[in-house]
């Protein structure tokens, strides 16, 4: 009956009891709860934790966090349930406890992981009570838990420059037990330092060298490919065997100067400096031993990344267009963005073609895949369509004739590319795309837009499959507007739609500077660090210059597209404000009118946009003169509709409202024009001029 009447033992109770607690890990808002057990195992009270990760890993040694965060994350990744791993903690006592974690891994609809619940106990027992661990067993531990430590650490280091700043960082030092660290490289004939007691050398703008033969001794251990240990340092007086003249100030007792080995070739020194340490035990010398060996494959394959890299970036220079040409009225600005992937390039390229008739061509594009036979092939390709373009064919015949050629070449690969010819008098733009992202255009008034381009097949398969057909689209670029092109790389990350990347793109370009070199560097800034891309980029930056008129004759100049309904709005707003800076706002009702009927004319009966400059012209009397040009041949006539007909009277509302209008011939379409008058002056002749041009 006594045993009935005992209180039930929870179950937060019974975890307790057997030195275990539970966790709460929210993924999202990167919080961990633990309860009261769980505290006790690491050894905190309840008011030292905030329930922040970063809090709780203060009580892990560095190489135990490295190497569990290494666990969950490959737990994570691989799509599992649950992990489990042993650990140390560090007591407040300075008393290392091993660990035990189990985690249950949570996800949603969509596979990715939210939360982690799981329980954290007391592993001390397990592992001693039940096992008598040696003086050789526990020296075997450390030096496998800093060399699982490192090389985890190191295992992410591409560069030489990654391997110099895990070492030489906080972590890096408190992984290896030292104050301070020097790294040096096999440079020649001599050795190269490119980390000192932490701080990068880089950053000073030194590069200190020290002889292969000098007894320094980090110089010493790389060339006789042998460990020195020292328990005391020269002083400051001794400059031949201090490994730096300004080291003496930290004042370290010991140092490690290590040879690091990699395929029996000596490729640098490691120096670990120490306070307070007066020898070196055997356990001591084979930790230090066994970090030299994991530094030096890991610089081995770091020094081998950056020769590739330095081969690849070169290769796919050459294949580039050194020098860009200069024209009167543009500015274009260039950008190549390399892939970061070892030897493997990519087919991403730009041009600039100076065209008779004072014209420009312009073309980005990019052949499939990222190896050097891609670059090969991105070469040709390159020096060919310049060569057609430069034969003055128009862009459709250009383009077929590159897709001929890219079969002629006996490759499997095929191209995507934007090519456009840009009339640099007039800012008529001829444009054709092969499979590739179209242009994105910055409008005058900052508004941005991808017009629509019909697209060809990629150049190669256009050919193959009989369809060298690129219908061409023309576009006009008025004074002020900007010509963005690029490859996919600029717009496209991993696990992401293309469409969010075009609208960071188009926004990066709206937001950006005016000029053509600033907005490009604006471009690399904003996306291609914000990608982090695996893949190349290739940029184009055209911006034709503003054509603001003089003080006596200001003017503006708007482009609107065919379909885009807001344009119309728009250019109302920017009319007004036009006419209001220049001091005639009396004139804005009717030159909105005009304008208002002139495009929609345009925008219903033609099969383009249109083009809308709205100039002072001076002279004895000051007019103000609207024109709106467009690509149709057929020229307007007024006519009169019947009293119930609801369409054509937008000649009769010009002809109106104005002082006087007509039609002029411009290249392959026409301008409808109209003038008008200030109030207190009205134009000379106005009376004998309407409708000059009409029959």
């Amino acid at each position: 009956m006594a045993g009935r009447n005992r209180p039930a033992i929870g179950a937060d109770k019974r975890l307790a009891l057997n030195r275990m607690g539970s966790f709460d890990w929210d993924l999202l808002k990167r919080t961990l709860d633990l309860d009261a057990a769980g505290l006790a195992v690491f050894d905190l009270r309840p008011g030292e934790y905030d329930g922040n990760p970063e809090t709780l890993s203060r009580r892990v040694p560095p190489e135990e966090g490295i190497r569990l965060d290494a666990t969950v994350d490959r737990a994570i990744r691989s799509g599992r349930t649950s992990y489990g791993a042993y650990f140390q903690v560090t007591r407040r006592n300075g008393i290392r406890q091993w660990t035990h974690v189990r985690g249950r891994i949570l996800r949603d609809a969509q596979g990715s992981p939210h939360r982690v619940i799981g329980i954290v106990r007391n592993a001390t027992t397990e592992l001693t009570e039940f096992a008598e661990v040696s003086a050789q067993e526990a020296g075997r531990r450390r030096l496998t838990g800093i060399v699982q430590g490192t090389t985890e650490a190191l295992s992410r280091a591409l560069t030489v420059d990654d391997v110099t700043a895990v070492l030489s960082d906080v972590a890096g030092l408190e992984r290896f037990g030292a104050e301070g660290l020097a790294l040096g490289l096999v440079d020649g004939g001599a050795v190269r330092l490119v980390a000192l007691s932490g701080e990068s050398l880089e950053t000073a703008g030194e590069r200190p060298v020290a002889p292969l033969d000098d007894a320094r001794p980090l110089a010493r251990a790389a060339l006789t490919q042998r460990a020195h240990f020292a328990t005391s340092l020269p002083g400051p007086t001794d400059d031949r065997t201090r490994p730096r003249p300004h080291i003496d100030g930290h004042g370290f007792d010991a140092a490690a100067f290590l040879p690091l080995v990699a395929q029996a070739r000596s490729i640098g020194g490691l120096a670990l400096f120490y306070r307070g340490r007066t020898h070196f035990t055997p356990e001591d010398r084979n930790v230090c031993l066994g970090l030299a060996g994991i530094v030096a494959q890991s610089l081995q394959r770091a020094i081998l990344f950056d020769q590739e890299r330095e081969f690849a970036t070169g290769l796919q220079s050459s294949m580039l267009p050194r020098d860009i040409p200069a024209f009167s009225g543009v500015e274009i600005a260039v950008r190549y963005h390399a892939a970061w992937s070892g030897r493997d390039v990519g087919g991403d390229w730009y041009d600039v073609i100076a065209l008779p008739r004072g014209r420009v061509g312009v073309v980005v594009g990019d052949v499939q895949g990222h190896d050097t036979h891609a670059a090969a092939v991105m070469g040709q390709l390159r020096i060919a369509l310049r060569a057609f373009a430069g034969e003055g064919h128009p862009p459709a015949t250009v383009l077929a004739r590159a897709s001929r050629f890219l079969v002629e070449l006996d490759t499997e690969r095929f191209a995507t590319c934007t090519y456009a010819q840009l009339d640099l008098a007039t800012g008529a733009v001829r444009a054709v795309r092969a499979g590739h992202l179209g242009p994105l255009v910055r409008h005058t008034d900052g508004r941005t837009g991808w017009p629509h381009l019909r697209g060809g097949l990629p150049l190669g398969l256009a050919t193959e499959f009989g369809q060298e057909d690129f219908p061409e689209t023309r576009l006009d670029l008025v004074p002020g507007e900007t010509f963005v092109l690029c490859t996919d790389g600029l717009v496209e990350e991993s696990g992401l739609d293309i469409e969010e990347g075009m609208a960071e793109l188009a926004h990066a370009v709206r937001t950006g500077p005016g000029r053509a070199g600033a907005l490009a560097d604006h471009l690399a800034d904003r996306l291609w660090h914000r990608w982090g891309t695996g893949d190349d980029v290739a940029l184009l930056v055209l911006h034709r210059a503003p054509d603001p008129g003089t003080r006596q004759a200001p003017r503006i100049h708007q482009y609107i597209h065919q379909a885009d309904p807001e344009g119309l709005a728009e250019t109302r707003a920017v009319l007004r404000q036009a006419l209001e800076d220049w001091g005639l706002a009396a004139l804005a009702d009717d030159v909105q009118l005009a304008a208002g009927e002139l495009l929609v004319n345009v925008l219903l009966h033609t099969e383009g946009g249109a083009v809308l400059t709205l100039e002072v012209v001076p002279g004895p009397v000051t007019r103000v003169r609207l024109a709106v040009q467009d690509r149709s041949s057929a020229w307007p006539r007024r006519r009169w509709p019947g009293e119930a007909a609801t369409s054509g009277r937008g000649l009769l509302l010009v002809d109106a409202v104005s002082a006087r209008w007509g039609v002029e011939p411009r290249g392959d379409g026409k301008a409808v024009w109209c003038e008008f008058a200030p109030p207190d002056r009205p134009a000379a002749g106005a009376a004998g001029a309407r409708g000059r041009g009409f029959p």
